[in-house]
């Protein structure tokens, strides 16, 4: 796999379909409230948390399966809104609930800009010759 500036370009290609979940509430209705489906917000939030970033603390991150500066701290953001909402209706919440929660639009916000840069940023590593 060609790195295009990271270290760990295998851990982008879960932290950006992770990110572009968060910002979407229709995917969110559609694929997290169905039983059926695999993906729901425990997932998510493991990939960005635990398995392949630290959204609490992105910094870290940085090389690895972030490139930029703005992109940590985009990343800040987002960790620091869904820990918002975490805080507000608790850990173990459903999915229902913190899609419900008045906070929730705060996390798509975050996510939806960081979306965009990551997806802007890895079309710039594409075109750049290796």
């Amino acid at each position: 796999m060609i790195d295009h500036g990271i270290a760990l370009p295998h851990y982008r290609l879960h932290v950006v379909p992770a990110v572009v979940a968060l910002a979407s509430p229709t995917w969110q209705r559609e694929v997290w409230l169905d039983p059926g489906e695999f993906e729901n917000l425990d997932y998510v939030v493991h990939v960005l948390f635990d398995d392949f970033c630290d959204a609490r603390h992105p910094e870290a991150w940085l090389g690895q399966s972030l490139r930029t500066e703005e992109e940590v701290t985009l990343m800040a953001r987002l960790g620091a809104a869904y820990g918002t909402v975490q805080d507000a209706v608790g850990a173990d919440a459903a999915d229902e609930v913190y899609l419900a929660s008045p906070h929730w639009h705060d996390v798509v916000s975050a996510a939806a800009r960081l979306a965009q840069v990551l997806v802007g940023n890895d079309h710039a590593a594409l075109t750049k010759s290796p």
